[in-house]
């Protein structure tokens, strides 16, 4: 979606409803320029890296520490929006890296990581708020759900405008099947094409704000319920 289009959109087709769907999709738009920053705390340096590129893949930016003491320092200068720390570390527990994390920044989450789980451990962490428990050695998939769970409970997302698609398609659906309404039949009542509602839905295709407004007349919703709650 470009702005000029969305702007037009708002000014001749939207009205009142379309211009706050216009503010709605802008502000995500801004949240999608954030780089979301991620800090790795292990006292072994290969752990470091792995996480790291792991990490690096899928683009978040990441800065590592293998001393858990400099760690309240780096949040302190640094605007991090996720921690992974290590429970098993000989300078300082990680249980006790934590406690000091939450007394500085009681937002951040943090991704608690240890090759020795235990109930001691499991209940510390949670007391202090930990945002997930992952065991070593990691099963990639599950280490990088788990950051992305963390990351999604603070209303983080690499990608917030393919959530908000996402969001609205899931919508468009949803009603759509309640109303028993088939492709065909909304695009008659939008003048809008198969083709295109079907990639609205599958998000697969960004929907101007005039789509959106004919869409949701058509199914009888306020624009504002088909951003759902994205």
């Amino acid at each position: 979606m470009n702005t000029p289009g969305i702007v037009s959109d708002v000014v001749t087709g939207g009205g009142v409803a379309g211009l706050a769907a216009g503010d709605a999709l802008r502000a995500r738009r801004s949240a999608a320029s954030i780089q979301i920053r991620i800090l790795v705390v292990d006292d072994e340096q290969d752990n470091c890296d792995y996480m790291k590129l792991l990490l690096a893949k899928e683009g978040y930016e990441v800065d590592t520490c293998t001393d858990p003491t400099k760690c309240v320092e780096l949040l302190k200068a640094n605007d991090y929006h996720l921690v992974v720390l290590d429970m098993m570390m000989p300078q300082m527990p990680g249980t006790d890296v934590l406690e000091a994390v939450r007394k500085v920044d009681s937002d951040v989450a943090v991704v608690v990581a240890t090759a020795y789980p235990n109930v001691d451990t499991a209940v510390a962490s949670l007391r202090a708020q930990a945002s997930d428990y992952v065991k070593k050695p990691f099963d990639p998939p599950q280490f990088l759900q788990a950051i992305a769970n963390a990351l999604a409970a603070k209303g983080l997302s690499k990608d917030p405008e393919a959530d908000l698609h996402r969001a609205i398609g899931r919508v468009i659906r949803e009603a759509r099947k309640t109303q028993e309404l088939t492709l065909k039949q909304l695009a008659r009542r939008t003048g809008l094409s198969v083709s295109l509602l079907s990639q609205i839905e599958r998000a697969e295709s960004s929907a101007s704000i005039s789509s959106l407004y004919k869409i949701a007349t058509a199914l009888r919703l306020k624009m504002s319920e088909l951003f759902g709650e994205a």
